[in-house]
């Protein structure tokens, strides 16, 4: 540091400790309330593979395991492959579910095992089609790229073709003609419906395309697979197909049809005389369910997307400002011996306060608890997850009291802060310019929405009281001794955080160089003041001389969003759907909270993204529909027959929200793109329908009615198994139990 008269040099050691340490902390691991630990997080870059990354990172793992000191292992507590894995295997499961479903109707409906298969061929080539398609455009294969595939889907073009192809094979009028010659003939009879029909349904996709924001990321990929997958259906079906049918179908001379289906078209033969025999009563019957459609579905209510059951448990404690680091841990130690002790529990891992890297900056008081459970089929406390959370909660508030805790999931905490900047449900933001003012009004607030039915893990942002100790510094004083403002700053930091100096390199690795008082020297107010500051002529100063050094309490955070101060009420939605939730809970804040003139409130979360999304919805349905009946239009050339075919979308549109109704499922935007989807499949039968019934009309003279009837009954067999198949393949989603049903099942 500096030699005395005699030459004699001053060391650091001569003055200080040299010794290992840690600055400041400012943040605390622990697990299963056995002390604490270190823990650390693999971050995904932007782009990749969730399950690829995880699993590369697990084999890192493996691999540093063994240059580990004795008696350290590294245990890795949440892993996000795992529960992508589930997510597959329920995708895999639905897919294989529906494909059986639908080869048994076509088996069934057919009563031809040869046309079953060369119908059933569509679907391993297809999605051959699709898959090269999804590589191509680098989609990977996922819970929404793969969850809305529908092998009903893909074969109804096939299906019309090779229904027509086995019809005309057994009439007697064709038997002077070769097989290939009747089958060019049927082929060439239904390639425009099928071409137009399928043609829609592709068509309504592409809006989906144009959807921005989280529900853009999610929901383009499916709509990407669905157009590959029915683009190259189409293109089996006006090529293979016909060639596949030429080949193994023969004539039969005769119709072959199941009794079943035969039974079929003369009980819809005989409904169908009834209803033109009373068409004004049967529209009026149609007309009234249309609008009891619209009714059923103003009842329904709304959220962003369904909850999707990730099998762990993320518990956020909030703590008061206060807090010391000791009593922190202490305080998770008992939080976790509270959830281990529920036999559900597999590890409970916390963390509270910052990391040394800033990748999830949270104050000490905050802190995350990661409860991850055992499959259901092993639980014993509780059947449902949210009778677990009830029994938790309370558990909880019984032996740690004073925390605030909500619970979520962890993927479903970190999307919600990422995009909404709130870890719950929903957070009602109060924007203003002064702290107490909004403190004030902000638990107003929250006393308001915790009495709206559904409201759990109410909770105000901390803002107050943390504990500070205020150095005023006395420029005068300082100006007399001739010390300069900085050096006494830098006293104080040292006093507390200490004050990095320099940098030591270790081979790769370094440290910073601090110094710092020990924690004697300023433990008080006291002694904090008698802490000397060198002036430039030599003379040690007091602290407490050039500064005014007080106990106060200060703000704990300070939160801006668009140039404004805010502060937000956190809050999770339990037992009903957020639109309805909100509503009511706006209505009672408007009647009985009474905000300072320029202070307002926004509402984000779960909420923000489904007004966006509607938002975006609002146009895209419209845009679906118009594409729609342009279509319609362009495939016959006229209005009457477009408008006719385009009646049967209310129809469909109300026999959604009726499942939804009885499933007891609020409208989603899952729902939304199921609903636009619905809409390109309801008029595929009927261009099929039409396109029979205007064939009739130029080829005979038979009277309206006539034609009518004979087209319906050539077309009911078909008409019927692309319904069927259609909505045979969604079965196994909408019933689906499994990790990531509930985002497939609206």
């Amino acid at each position: 540091l500096k030699a005395e008269a005699e030459g004699t040099p001053i060391t650091v050691g001569n003055v200080a400790q040299g010794r290992e340490g840690a600055m400041l902390r400012i943040g605390v691991a622990t697990a299963d309330g056995r002390g604490e630990t270190v823990i650390g997080l693999v971050q995904m870059l932007a782009g990749e593979n969730a399950l690829q990354v995880a699993t590369r990172a697990r084999e890192a793992v493996e691999e540093l395991q063994s240059t580990l000191p004795k008696g350290i292992r590294i245990v890795p507590y949440y892993d996000r492959a795992a529960f992508v894995r589930r997510v597959i295997r329920t995708v895999e499961t639905n897919l294989v579910e529906g494909s059986v479903l639908v080869i048994a109707v076509l088996f069934a409906f057919l009563g031809n095992v040869r046309a079953g298969l060369i119908v059933a061929s569509a679907i391993p080539l297809s999605m051959l089609l699709a898959f090269t398609g999804m590589v191509e455009s680098r989609i990977s294969a996922n819970l929404m790229s793969l969850g809305a595939i529908d092998f009903g889907l893909i074969v109804d073009g096939a299906v019309v073709l090779v229904e027509n192809v086995v019809r005309r094979l057994s009439e007697p009028e064709g038997r002077e003609k070769t097989v290939r010659q009747l089958t060019a003939e049927a082929a060439h009879e239904v390639v425009r419906p099928i071409a137009f029909g399928i043609g829609i349904i592709i068509l309504v996709y592409l809006p989906i395309l144009t959807l921005g924001g989280i529900e853009g990321k999610m929901f383009k990929p499916m709509a990407w697979t669905v157009v590959f997958a029915l683009a190259g259906s189409l293109l089996l079906t006006l090529t293979l197909t016909p060639v596949l049918a030429s080949l193994f179908l023969k004539k039969s001379g005769h119709e072959h049809e199941p009794r079943f289906v035969v039974r079929l078209r003369t009980a819809y033969l005989r409904g169908l005389d009834f209803c033109l025999a009373r068409r004004l009563p049967v529209l009026a019957g149609a007309g009234t369910v249309i609008v009891l459609g619209a009714a059923v579905a103003l009842t329904l209510g709304g959220e962003f997307i369904p909850r999707l059951d990730e099998g762990d448990l993320s518990i956020s404690a909030i703590r008061p400002a206060s807090v010391g680091i000791s009593e922190v841990a202490a305080s998770t130690g008992r939080i976790e011996r509270v959830i281990k002790r529920f036999p559900e529990v597999v590890t409970v891992v916390s963390r509270s306060g910052s990391p040394e890297l800033a990748t999830d900056v949270m104050g000490i008081e905050q802190g995350d608890v990661f409860v991850i459970l055992k499959p259901k089929s092993e639980w014993t406390t509780a059947p449902t997850k949210g009778e677990l959370v009830e029994k938790m909660e309370h558990a909880l508030e019984e032996v740690v009291p004073g925390v605030g805790f909500s619970f979520t999931q962890p993927i479903e905490m970190r999307f919600n802060e990422l995009i909404a900047g709130v870890r719950s449900d929903i957070g009602i933001k109060l924007f203003g310019d002064d702290l107490d003012a909004l403190r004030e009004k902000g638990e107003e607030i929250a006393r308001v929405v915790a009495r709206v039915p559904g409201a759990a893990d109410v909770k105000l942002e901390q803002t107050t009281g943390l504990p500070v100790v205020r150095v005023k510094v006395d420029r005068d004083r300082c100006a007399r001794y001739g010390i300069s403002v900085g050096d006494v700053l830098d006293t104080v930091e040292a006093s507390r955080a200490g004050k990095v100096v320099g940098t030591v390199f270790e081979g790769q690795r370094r440290f910073s160089l601090a110094v710092r008082f020990d924690d004697e020297t300023a433990r008080t107010i006291d002694a904090l003041g008698n802490l000397p500051v060198a002036s430039p002529g030599g003379a040690l100063v007091p602290l407490g001389q050039l500064t005014e050094i007080t106990l106060d309490t200060g703000p704990a955070q300070i939160s801006r969003e668009a140039v404004r101060r805010r502060i937000v009420v956190e809050l999770n939605v339990r037992g009903r759907d957020v639109a309805s939730f909100v509503a009511e809970a706006q209505d009672r804040i408007r009647r009985q909270v009474q905000l300072p003139a320029g202070y307002y409130i926004r509402w984000g979360g779960q909420f923000e993204n489904l007004q966006a999304a509607t938002d975006r919805l609002l146009v895209v349905v419209p845009l679906a529909l118009g594409l729609i009946f342009a279509m319609l239009y362009f495939t016959f050339g006229s209005l009457r027959p477009a408008a006719l075919i385009y009646l049967n979308v209310p129809f469909a549109a109300t026999g959604g929200v009726v499942a939804l109704a009885l499933r007891g499922l609020p409208f989603s935007i899952s729902a939304g793109v199921g609903f636009i989807a619905l809409f390109g499949v309801a008029v595929l039968n009927g261009v099929v329908l039409m396109t029979q019934i205007h064939d009739l009309e130029e080829k005979t003279d038979l009277p309206l009615l006539e034609v009518l009837r004979r087209a319906c009954g050539l077309r009911m067999r078909p008409v019927l198994m692309t319904a069927l198949v259609a909505s045979l393949g969604f079965v196994p989603m909408a019933l689906a139990t499994g990790s990531g049903a509930e985002v497939q099942r609206p």
